[in-house]
């Protein structure tokens, strides 16, 4: 073709049939006959033609593109995470775009701004919270925003989280198992509904059972602060005899440091229960008992509901998937 760039025109003509069912050949879903679908594919692979997707998504207004933000991957929950959500989508004839944001809402506008220019027809927040005119915008120009493993109540986005307030309760039930004295918690960011809601389901089920809380520390949902944390905890005269944390990645760090550096033992000496339930928490130098976020629940959950939403008039709906105790070798029987 003389360097010029091949076209779904070339397609057609060599192919011997009409544009059209080039187009519809290259668009998910659409209906072609095996006969002519052999044509174009065989076409296709000579001339070497690849669909241009903007360009498509400016004539047809609709991209298939889904844009995932998400906030850090230092947690091995979010490259699960992000690695299932792409797999749901690409079996369902979306392409995802992934972008890289902040936790403050300050940070993510533009981002999501960025993705709007790429036309996306959805976009899932994964961990990252979004702002009301951030929201009212992707409303005003029809594309659905999906909220994962976050929520913000009182909006009217769509989310899809586990059911935290439970996971809380659970937590406490593995440790009061144990008969401790002395129960202490290392949270994570403040503002995270995530949070929130652990720790509110988690002091209940200890005031119930006529608990109160020992010590409490924020370890911001990352390593280090996590483990500077859990040395707050622990280097005191008296220090807890056991430990909820928000999450596994932040539980690891604390195990860490309470082996190592102050030589206890888990469990005998401080039990340890944690929320997520990573790979790395089955792994036997952890053997964390945690609180099972159901992954692969909340993943389609969040795909069905969010292509619903873009190729239909579906209802936004906020879902909450029950999570599940795993009991492993860092608390008491």
């Amino acid at each position: 073709m003389n360097g010029r760039t091949i076209t779904s025109v070339d397609v057609a003509r060599k192919a011997g049939v009409s544009q059209s069912a080039v187009s519809r050949y290259f668009t998910p879903g659409a209906s072609v006959s095996k006969k002519m679908a052999e044509k174009i594919r065989a076409a296709t692979e000579e001339l070497g033609y690849r669909p241009n997707v903007l360009a498509r998504a400016m004539i047809t207004g609709k991209s298939r593109i889904i844009g995932l933000v998400v906030y850090y991957l230092e947690n091995q929950f979010y490259p699960e995470a992000v690695e299932k959500l792409s797999i749901a989508l690409q079996e369902n004839g979306y392409h995802v775009l992934l972008f890289m944001a902040s936790a403050t809402v300050g940070d993510v506008e533009p981002v999501v701004q960025e993705l709007l220019d790429y036309r996306v027809d959805g976009i899932i927040m994964v961990s990252v919270s979004v702002s009301s005119t951030l929201a009212e915008r992707c409303r005003e120009l029809n594309i659905p925003v999906m909220l994962f493993n976050r929520d913000q109540p009182g909006d009217s986005l769509r989310a899809v989280t586990c059911e935290n307030r439970d996971g809380g309760r659970l937590a406490a039930q593995m440790l009061l198992r144990g008969n401790p004295k002395r129960i202490a918690h290392l949270a994570g960011f403040e503002g995270a509904s995530t949070q929130i809601e652990r720790e509110e389901g988690f002091l209940e089920t200890l005031k119930q059972a006529g608990h109160t809380l020992h010590s409490r520390a924020n370890g911001n949902y990352h390593y280090e602060e996590a483990a500077e944390a859990a040395r707050q905890l622990f280097d005191v005269p008296e220090p807890p005899d056991a430990l909820f944390v928000g999450d596994d990645h932040m539980a690891l760090a604390a195990m860490d440091v309470i082996r190592s550096e102050f030589k206890l033992r888990v469990p005998e000496d401080v039990a340890v229960v944690g929320f997520d339930d990573i790979p790395q928490a089955n792994w036997p130098s952890f053997n964390l008992s945690t609180v099972r976020q159901p992954l692969n629940q909340m993943v389609s959950a969040a795909t069905q509901e969010l292509i619903a939403a873009i190729e239909d008039t579906a209802p936004v709906r906020k879902l909450r998937i029950p999570p599940v105790a795993v009991t492993r070798g860092t608390t008491r029987p």
